[in-house]
């Protein structure tokens, strides 16, 4: 069965915030971005890294991250078989937009 995202090409005023949204947007794709930026690289430390998240919602998130070639997912030809994910190029374009987020976050958490 093929994932269909409902917002991928959702854009009718062309807008360039939307498009960012389409990619990135959501509870869980800047969280793992981040995690993976940071060498959670693997399933289960990805897991271990954002407990709240479902095993199949982490699937899913992957997926569309891998489709959009924000990461890539590489396969070792081991026994048993390991699986890393790693930012790509194009994914390394959107970690100023991850710094400024966890920026303004640290110093919002320090208000009051």
């Amino acid at each position: 069965m093929e994932n269909k995202r409902k917002n991928k090409d959702f854009n009718p005023n062309n807008c360039p915030v939307t498009h960012c949204l389409n990619r990135i947007g959501g509870k869980w794709k800047p969280l793992i971005i981040y995690a993976i930026s940071k060498n959670c690289n693997r399933f289960s430390l990805l897991q271990r890294a954002i407990p709240v998240i479902s095993k199949q919602m982490l699937v899913n998130q992957l997926r569309e991250l891998e489709e959009d070639k924000i990461i890539d997912r590489i396969i070792y030809a081991e026994i048993p078989p390991r699986v890393e994910y790693k930012i790509t190029e194009y994914g390394q374009s959107l970690m100023p937009v991850i710094y400024v987020l966890q920026d303004w976050g640290l110093q919002d958490l320090k208000k009051p």
